[in-house]
């Protein structure tokens, strides 16, 4: 490359580039919607059934199914979470997975992605704006 070639790129921008707006409010839409895995990592066990108030042995027969290294969180026919009460009963300490929606790589590949997710998500376009540097350690969390 020479020097004109070289002084004329630049990284392209992108609409994240300047923060996205999100404020969960708990309204269940991602929790309800189409069947799918939610992964619950080892790690993640443990908190999980002291917030139920449960052994994990009891959280796994209740709740959970094994997938991979870990457990998949069983839902009802409908695609509803089994976590899901009229709001998150495991809110505080819920999956990794969970705990990084919406900045998923599959909502964030352009802005029209993100702009149909923002219509079936009321939290998307409120509350706190996350950085360009927050939503990519969302997207590089474990």
């Amino acid at each position: 490359m020479d020097k004109t070639t070289a002084l004329s790129w630049a990284p392209q921008r992108t609409f994240v580039d300047m923060g996205l707006h999100f404020e969960c409010t708990q309204c269940g839409h991602c929790c309800t919607g189409d069947p799918g895995i939610v992964y619950v990592a080892p790690a993640e066990l443990a908190p999980i059934a002291a917030a139920l108030g449960l052994s994990t042995q009891e959280t796994i027969r209740r709740y959970l199914l094994p997938w991979r290294d870990g457990h998949t969180v069983c839902e009802e026919a409908n695609g509803r979470c089994l976590f899901y009460d009229r709001g998150c009963r495991v809110y505080t300490v819920r999956p990794t997975q969970c705990r990084t929606w919406p900045f998923w790589l599959s909502n964030l590949r352009s802005e029209e992605r993100w702009a149909k997710t923002a219509k079936a998500c009321p939290g998307i376009g409120r509350g706190r704006c996350y950085s360009h540097e927050e939503i990519l350690a969302i997207l590089s969390a474990p």
